[in-house]
């Protein structure tokens, strides 16, 4: 959108806050860049220029606007409805994989060169890999600066960087101020951290967002020991590259506030990254929305609730097993399935505020299960077994650098994997924004009662004008049933 001037100028000028992370206002005269929504008075069109990423912006030698503080924005939607090299790119190095592997960690994950992906990612972004990381880490450490007590030095290094002295050089050429300035000028009312290692944060996302299918998808389905919902927060236990942590998510009118409890700080970024992709955050509501709303039959349900988003996960091969312990169960069956999985083979986890007990348990822990312990029947343990070989041995692959089509593909290949199995990973799991379910009894009573065709295959030739964002369109027709699944809960 960068290269469209003058819908861009339009943008700045209306202060719409809709355009915040698709693309960043640099002002020539000032030698500051912006987010479309700054509150500031708009500069002449002449002074401005536009760039994809934060890290443009930054590579040109322009500083992080002090009011409308550009880094918070929330992410490009691009990154979530695209699943090409860029795309997947942009999801490896948000999960901070550039800062643990290195840029040729990068490329043997997408399966490229490194400098076919320099390349790529200079030509749409602007910045290339380490450019990309290196606005991460500034964002991740304003973050510490601003929201912990922590020593400037152990700030440096949580955030990924290699030596103090590369932080506080980032820090001032970004900010143009240095790490202690931006201390003195965090609001005095931060609150103290509730236990060592808790940080609390805001997470940004564009209206219109509609917590109910949200949270209460996630909360009627969580895993006892891993997941609950408590005084009005979804909490739940993450598995982060260099330990664990504990988050605690609420639904507030304008943001989602984020409550964090890790065994070691370098997993901040990973966190916040996996956390705003559970909650879909950087999604595009309007777009959505409005594409949806020119079905007659589906207007009605995106006016009466608009800003629904698809719940996901994080962690990728996780929910693929849980969709296998899901398969032709209820709910409560498939949590119960999973609870005995977790008490079993689980890592236990210190909660300072009880009710989670466990990580979910890792592939390799449940690889060495033995079928004949599970409680299901033999073709679903023959289902769950293999899925486990596959997710162990990486032929198998549901995480982030994934290709949708190629791994949808696979599923598909492995005994006992139907079309639903397969389509509910990729829409949850792999985050495919069009991932449909036609053969689902939830969604086939929802269009039988809408006038919508009821047949899988009809109701697929219609949902073709609801492309690509068809996963959208499952969460409003599964809004009419009063299943829990769509109550945020009391």
């Amino acid at each position: 959108m960068h290269t469209d001037t003058e819908r861009c100028v339009r943008a700045v000028r209306s202060k719409d806050a809709r355009f915040d992370g698709w693309f960043f206002t640099a002002v020539l005269t000032t030698g500051i860049y912006c987010r479309p929504s700054c509150p500031v008075v708009p500069p002449k069109p002449g002074n401005m220029t536009f760039y994809p990423s934060a890290a443009a912006c930054q590579q040109a030698g322009f500083r992080a606007c002090k009011r409308c503080r550009p880094d918070t924005s929330p992410g490009s939607p691009e990154w979530n409805r695209r699943a090409d090299l860029t795309a997947r790119a942009m999801r490896l190095i948000a999960d901070g994989v550039v800062d643990r592997e290195g840029v040729p960690g990068l490329a043997a994950r997408l399966g490229y060169s490194t400098r076919q992906i320099e390349r790529q990612l200079l030509a749409e972004l602007g910045a290339g890999p380490l450019a990309l990381a290196r606005a991460q880490r500034a964002q991740t450490a304003r973050l510490l600066i601003e929201t912990t007590p922590l020593p400037m030095a152990d700030i440096a290094f949580a955030a990924g960087f290699s030596s103090i002295r590369a932080f506080n050089d980032t820090v001032r050429e970004v900010y143009a101020l240095s790490p202690s300035e931006l201390r003195t000028r965090a609001p005095r009312s931060r609150p103290a951290a509730a236990a060592p290692g808790t940080l609390s944060l805001r997470l940004p996302f564009r209206t219109p967002l509609n917590p109910d299918n949200l949270f209460g998808h996630l909360a009627a389905t969580a895993v006892p020991g891993v997941e609950e919902w408590r005084d009005g927060a979804y909490r739940r236990t993450l598995r982060l590259p260099y330990g664990h942590g504990i988050v605690a998510l609420t639904p507030k009118p304008d943001h989602i506030a984020c409550r964090l409890t890790l065994t070691d700080p370098r997993d901040l970024t990973v966190a916040i990254s996996r956390c705003r992709r559970l909650l879909d955050l950087d999604a595009d509501p309007v777009a959505i929305d409005d594409q949806l709303r020119a079905d007659p039959l589906l207007a009605p349900l995106v006016d009466k609730a608009p800003g629904r988003r698809v719940p996901r996960t994080v962690d990728e091969a996780e929910f693929a097993v849980r969709a296998v312990l899901g398969q032709q169960v209820s709910t409560a069956a498939a949590r119960t399935h999973a609870a005995r999985l977790v008490t079993a083979h689980g890592d236990p986890v210190d909660d300072p505020e009880g009710g989670l007990t466990h990580l979910f348990p890792s592939t390799e822990a449940l690889a060495a299960v033995d079928p004949e312990t599970l409680a299901m029947p033999r073709t679903r343990r023959a289902t769950f077994t293999t899925l486990v070989a596959h997710l162990a041995d990486g032929s198998v692959n549901p995480g982030v650098e994934s290709d949708w089509a190629e791994t949808r593909a696979r599923l598909l290949d492995l005994p006992g994997f139907g079309p639903w199995t397969a389509d509910v990973i990729a829409m949850r799991a792999l985050g495919d924004p069009d991932a449909f379910l036609p053969t689902d009894l939830g969604i086939r009573r929802a269009a039988a009662e809408l006038g919508l065709p009821s047949t899988p295959a009809a109701l697929t030739a219609r949902a073709a004008a609801w492309r690509p964002w068809r996963a959208y369109a499952v969460q409003y027709l599964w809004a009419t049933d009063d299943h829990p699944i769509n109550f945020l809960p009391v």
